[in-house]
């Protein structure tokens, strides 16, 4: 369960995105992490700061993270949706 301590700082990165520091929140999401492993949350709000930098790989291992801590967590329709977007192809854009 997290602290309400926690929940602030996952907030303020909140707001930090909001603003489009997204190294800032980057950073703070990463010392919540590094004290509170369990925080899935902190790694589903990581997750989408790397995604929104275009770090797919980094934000599909957080929101695996946060999926495997609460796999009622958003990181799991949010770990489906970039995976299906990596696996997307169109048959049609290839030449026979």
């Amino acid at each position: 369960m997290m602290t309400d301590a926690v929940k602030q700082q996952i907030g303020k990165a909140r707001q930090l995105m909001a603003q489009n520091s997204i190294d800032e929140a980057i950073k703070l999401l990463t010392a919540v992490i590094d004290a509170n492993p369990d925080a899935d949350e902190a790694y589903f709000v990581r997750g989408t700061a790397y995604h929104r930098q275009g770090q797919v790989r980094l934000a599909i291992s957080d929101y695996c993270q946060a999926k495997l801590i609460n796999p009622d967590s958003p990181a799991s329709q949010a770990y489906d949706a970039a995976i299906e977007v990596l696996n997307f192809f169109n048959t049609d854009l290839y030449n026979p």
